[in-house]
């Protein structure tokens, strides 16, 4: 009898711990966001500095960088240019070429006196070895994995830090898509190497990047990193206009989804969308259908064939019927792995960062995105979007509504859990 006792309790532990993990934050949005405005309009950038956390701080220069071949070498010469300190969060860090390149500029600055802060999350760096870690602990790196396995945190397992940020030097910053692995080395020229992208950003913006980096550094480590050696006095040296703002489910609220639904909700032109994970909750698919009923124009841009989850793309395609038939250009990249994360609205307005577009992002990962308020690079933007829709293939209604039954099926199964995917 007392066995059973023992079994019933651990299974009821079990699935409470499970339940948990499916846990959403409670400021959960639940109504349309009604078109007030448009992104031109100022109030559209007052409700966005507001809402959604830091102001819109002018002065700002952001480059991208395209692919392996342009990412890291920028990242690199950043790291080894630094004289004070380095902060760097990300979520994938694996052993192999890049990664041991990365180890070793790390290391080097750490050995030379540079502060340098390494945040990677522990589900993403499972393949990093542990050697890898070590070496560069030895160096002088102080180096934490974000939430790693333990029995009192096993209730948030399933919120991992998904936030990829490096600053250096509290002056120079990066953001984007890409993790430390081989797999993103290259210039997207095959299967076996991604097509992302990769921010550059100078000015005082990138003092919030540092906080943002902050946020998570005080949950790991309890210490707080301030001083000028990390926010130094910032002097303006562009001329583009952007903020960055962070998203924990710790925090009790969906940042990244409100910001997606007021950016939608103000379109009146266009939207273009890059997504690598596409798989929007009912109240984005509202949003998207308003929009075009308003006469936007909606282009996406997912993967193809060579996705890296083909329950992602199930539970995606599940849910284009609505907004293929309402005009919803979705087209799928077709030479390898699409990792973007970019929004561009009216030419006006271009987000970038970490966050996907699916329920995961929204609600359950730590993400930080830039949004940049600028129509120099929303063009410039645009110019990396077409070029990224050359080497698609529409999907179109039809082609959803004739869809092999096993894949209806198999929707059926892979829906309910869209969170988690």
């Amino acid at each position: 009898m007392s066995w059973i006792v023992i079994a019933t309790v651990l299974l009821t532990v079990l699935a409470v711990t499970v339940a948990m993990n499916f846990k959403t934050p409670d400021k959960a949005l639940e109504r349309k966001i009604e078109h007030r405005y448009a992104v031109a309009d100022p109030q559209f950038r007052r409700e966005m500095g507001v809402l959604l956390g830091p102001g819109i701080v002018p002065g700002n220069t952001v480059a991208d960088l395209e692919n392996g071949d342009e990412i890291f070498p920028a990242m690199l010469q950043a790291i080894r240019a630094a004289r004070r300190t380095i902060t760097f969060e990300t979520y994938i860090y694996w052993s192999g070429e890049v990664g041991r390149a990365f180890a070793d500029a790390l290391s080097e600055r750490a050995r030379d006196g540079v502060a340098v802060k390494v945040m990677v999350d522990w589900v993403g760096s499972i393949k990093m070895e542990n050697a890898l870690i070590e070496r560069m602990r030895a160096a002088g790196v102080e180096l934490h994995q974000y939430r790693p396995l333990r029995w009192y945190n096993l209730g948030r397992l399933n919120n991992r830090t998904h936030r990829k940020l490096l600053v250096v030097d509290g002056k120079v910053g990066f953001t984007g898509g890409v993790g430390i692995a081989d797999l993103w080395s290259g210039h997207a020229q095959d299967a076996e190497h991604w097509r992302d992208m990769h921010f550059r950003i100078e000015g005082p913006v990138v003092a919030q990047m540092q906080a943002a980096f902050n946020d998570n550094w005080i949950k790991t480590t309890g210490v707080v990193l301030n001083g000028e050696a990390y926010f130094p006095p910032q002097q303006q040296v562009g001329g583009m206009d952007a903020h960055v703002f962070v998203a924990s489910p710790a925090g009790g609220s969906e940042s990244m989804h409100l910001m997606y639904l007021m950016a939608i909700a103000a379109s009146e032109r266009s939207i273009d969308l890059e997504a690598a994970y596409f798989v929007p909750d009912p109240l984005i698919i509202k949003a998207l259908l308003a929009a075009r009923q308003r006469g936007v124009r909606v282009r996406v841009v997912v993967p193809g064939k060579h996705i890296d989850s083909d329950t992602v793309r199930l539970a995606s395609k599940a849910q284009w019927g609505e907004l293929l038939e309402a005009g919803v250009e979705i087209h799928e990249y077709q030479p390898t792995m699409m990792h973007n994360k970019l929004l561009i609205v009216d030419g006006l307005m271009a987000s970038v960062g970490s966050t996907n577009f699916d329920v995961r992002s929204f609600q359950l990962n730590d993400e930080a995105s830039l949004n940049v308020y600028d129509a120099g690079f929303a063009a410039r933007m645009t110019e990396v979007f077409e070029a990224d829709l050359k080497p698609t293939v529409r999907y179109t209604h039809a082609m959803w509504r004739h869809r092999p039954l096993r894949e209806k099926l198999v929707e059926k199964f892979v829906l309910p859990i869209r969170s988690q995917l």
